[in-house]
């Protein structure tokens, strides 16, 4: 009887598949089903979804969790191991791995591991459940997290060792009574997903315990502005720099979106002698913003940290101001290879929450994501285990740490803080040239021969080669 069943099948499925081939050939291309191949390949899937999106909304489509495309070829830098020159480092050393963020400030931050949990707000992004789950897992592996641009979350601040909040745009965490309880401010201007754009939470999404946080009124939006309020001038941000550092002691920075204004932002940054500053890529995630802003806006990680940390160097801020990292830092190969461009710590925000939810994605597929576990607006959020997700991403971050400290012993460095662009090499001479780091196609002291004659391939800016001012003043 199974066999008849299974040959009755098979012959069924193999009439129905000779029957839509044979239609796919005969049929005029504008009749055609495989038509949405060739259609599907121009646009792309992602794309040909959210075109049907707008159609269906006639409004932006809040893609979450950032762009999918991938800016910054961190693939195409490698770690050069050690072997005679410099001895690998024997295995009985430790490796140090602690970071002091703000060495300058009158109360620095020291954290264990040089890995933070990014900015996500509770209500605008993440569920209660979620942030608690996210500062235990930071508790444990003895490094920060973070509020993002929301209020102060009271069983947040209990269940987090350290915590940086994030002075922001809506307001919501901008009162002495509230940031004087953290161990480290972080004026929020923008974010690599979404720039500098405002953000509007609609009232019907927020619940009481959103309200209560924010001090929201009933039936009030939650609004980020596109800029800090109070803050239209340089002279104004300096100001709020420096009051903020004199009312707390804490470390205060500043974060934006990676630009090709960079250095023009850190030079006001550090004329307001903010104690360290946030990067965040083209590559960062987000709770919900429009694809345009994700995909055509900002400038990758790896070209805005490497400018950074060689502005920094240039102005002397190297050692005095910290840099931080973020967008797009999931393995910690990419982790460490921002860390060896010159950031003293990385934020990760996608990897902790895919990391988090790692083996509770069985309790909400097949029918719905698994961001349904941890969005303040999701179906799931009760029936995330906040135990089970803490040790989860603890487990995550001190695996990655190993890795990390596997990478500064084959380099021969006993601190993931030594290691630097010399420990680095690339394939890619633009990469070479652009981020300073050596190219791995020839000797070291073939460099220069190298490059020789490639003029054309690397031009000055315009203003330099006409003898002009500095392109960036």
């Amino acid at each position: 009887m199974r066999r008849f069943i299974e040959n009755l099948l098979r012959s069924a499925i193999n009439e129905t598949v000779d029957k839509a081939i044979t239609r796919a050939i005969r049929d005029q291309y504008g009749e055609n089903l495989f038509e949405m191949l060739p259609s599907g390949a121009k646009t792309g899937p992602i794309n040909l979804m959210e075109i049907a999106m707008r159609a269906h909304h006639g409004v932006p489509v809040p893609r979450p969790l950032g762009s999918p495309l991938n800016f910054s070829p961190w693939e195409k830098i490698l770690f050069s191991p050690v072997h005679l020159f410099r001895f690998p480092v024997p295995e009985q050393v430790g490796i140090d791995t602690s970071v002091t963020i703000g060495p300058a400030a009158k109360k620095p931050l020291t954290v264990s591991i040089p890995i933070l949990i990014a900015g996500m707000s509770f209500g605008g992004a993440l569920s209660k459940r979620a942030k608690i789950a996210l500062a235990r897992a930071a508790a444990l592996a003895g490094t920060a997290t973070n509020t993002g641009e929301a209020g102060l979350l009271r069983e947040e601040r209990e269940a987090a060792g350290l915590l940086i909040g994030q002075y922001n745009r809506g307001g919501w965490l901008n009162t002495p009574e509230k940031y004087r309880r953290l161990d480290a401010i972080e004026i929020q201007l923008g974010q690599g997903a979404q720039g500098s754009a405002p953000q509007r939470t609609s009232a019907k999404r927020i619940g009481e315990d959103f309200r209560k946080v924010f001090g929201l009124r009933e039936g009030e939006d939650a609004v980020i502005h596109s800029r800090l309020p109070g803050v239209d001038t340089k002279e104004a941000f300096i100001g709020l720099v420096r009051r903020l550092k004199d009312e707390t002691g804490v470390p205060v920075g500043l974060k934006i979106a990676a630009t090709h204004h960079l250095e023009k932002e850190l030079q006001i940054a550090l004329e307001a002698e903010v104690d360290f500053v946030t990067i965040d890529g083209a590559e960062g995630g987000t709770h919900g913003g429009a694809p345009i802003l994700q995909d055509d806006v900002g400038l990758p990680t790896l070209y805005g940290i490497a400018r950074a940390a060689e502005y920094l160097a240039k102005k002397g801020g190297t050692g005095k101001v910290s840099l931080l990292a973020a967008g797009g830092l999931v393995t910690p190969g990419r982790m460490l290879k921002a860390i060896a461009l010159g950031a003293d710590a990385v934020y990760i925000g996608t990897a902790a929450i895919m990391a988090m939810i790692g083996d509770q994605i069985v309790e909400t597929l097949p029918f719905e994501p698994p961001t349904s576990l941890v969005v303040y607006d999701g179906k799931m959020t009760d029936q995330l285990d906040v135990e089970k997700s803490a040790k989860n991403l603890f487990r995550f971050l001190n695996a990655c740490v190993m890795e990390m400290e596997a990478v500064a012993v084959t380099l021969g460095k006993t601190s993931l803080a030594d290691i630097a662009k010399s420990d680095l090499c690339t394939l890619d001479p633009f990469i070479a040239k652009a981020a300073g780091i050596p190219l791995g196609m020839v000797a070291p002291e073939r460099q220069d021969d190298f490059f020789e004659g490639t003029d054309y391939l690397f031009p000055a800016p315009r203003a330099e080669r006409e003898g002009g001012q500095d392109f960036l003043q």
